[in-house]
């Protein structure tokens, strides 16, 4: 059954040029900054912080702290359902890919795709779906089979030949950690993912990515104020370079000052005993411009976009699909 879906990758740089397309997938976050009279500051001031941010943590033979600069390209990724038609391609999902470039070598290095990950469906399961599921449930509980077809698309993508032709390494995702859990700071420390955090139970953003194929560990860096969740397959600590390991924090943790600086952008650390709160009032603020607002009723709307013209269309071979599908 693999055979029937065709994937198609499409990319562009993500630099203070940088205008969404009119068919981007607009909750996504990069999308955000680029939008407004402030856009191409808001971009300038981001990219700027990525790279302050890796030169901090990359500070080995770097006495300037300039060494390295980062090139950021957005990968989306195109599906196909019917191989003999072209015309009704859904943007499935929505990477980053970084390329480390050494300024003193001339070096281009590449980094770990993923980064902030981006999906039509997941906008669907937990906008539409799971809301419509609890609306007059008197507690809150998934639906049957909640993202077991999100995380076979998923896992169809990574394990197929467009993905190992573009992209040499497993993607590696680093979200926010979950406000409705807490965290338990461990002894382990990484040179460079930081001290490791630990929880008794998962959030259903860890449950949804398991689906996908991924596993969450939780660190935070040197300098961080939060611990961050990085989901991957195989092994975080050993499959990558220390460098590729600070190209995904550096942007992410740049992204999640912005997004949530109530977390990230705190004026205290995390504690041995740690839970998130959007709620928290002691943080600073960036000079980027980001409407958080505005993201959770695209995130809405894009779900709807995706159950009229994917999920019904085409839901008796999507099930069939998923029934079937085995790696």
């Amino acid at each position: 059954m693999n055979k029937d879906f065709k994937f198609t990758i499409k990319s562009v740089c993500f630099d203070e040029n940088y205008q969404p397309s009119d068919n981007t997938r607009i909750t996504t976050n990069f999308a955000n900054l680029a939008r407004g009279k402030s856009r191409q500051e808001n971009l300038r001031n981001t990219l700027k912080m990525i790279d302050n941010r890796f030169n901090a943590l990359a500070h080995w033979d770097n006495p300037k702290g300039d060494r390295y600069t980062l090139e950021l390209e957005i990968i989306s990724v195109e599906m196909n359902i019917d191989v003999q038609s072209s015309g009704n391609a859904l943007p499935l999902i929505e990477i980053l890919k970084p390329t480390i470039v050494d300024r003193e070598t001339k070096q281009r290095i590449a980094g770990i795709v993923g980064n902030n990950f981006s999906s039509y469906v997941r906008d669907y399961d937990f906008s539409v779906l799971l809301q419509g599921h609890n609306k007059n449930q008197p507690s809150f509980s998934t639906p049957d089979n909640f993202g077991d077809l999100h995380g076979k698309l998923f896992k169809c993508f990574v394990n197929s030949d467009t993905y190992t032709e573009h992209f040499n390494k497993p993607p590696v995702i680093c979200l926010s950690v979950s406000s409705s859990k807490a965290y338990q700071r461990t002894d382990h420390q990484h040179a460079v993912l930081g001290f490791e955090y630990q929880q008794d139970e998962y959030s259903l953003t860890d449950e949804y990515f398991n689906k996908m194929g991924l596993q969450v560990r939780y660190f935070m860096p040197p300098n961080s104020v939060a611990p961050l969740a990085f989901y991957f397959s195989g092994d975080l600590l050993n499959d990558y370079t220390d460098l590729e390991l600070i190209s995904t924090i550096s942007t992410m943790d740049t992204f999640q000052k912005i997004y949530r600086p109530e977390i990230y952008n705190a004026n205290s650390v995390a504690g041995l005993s740690y839970r998130p709160s959007l709620q928290h009032q002691d943080y600073s603020l960036t000079r980027i411009v980001y409407d958080r607002e505005e993201r959770s009723q695209l995130a809405l709307e894009q779900g709807k976009f995706v159950e009229e013209h994917f999920i019904k269309p085409y839901q008796a071979t999507l099930e069939q699909w998923s029934a079937n599908y085995a790696l």
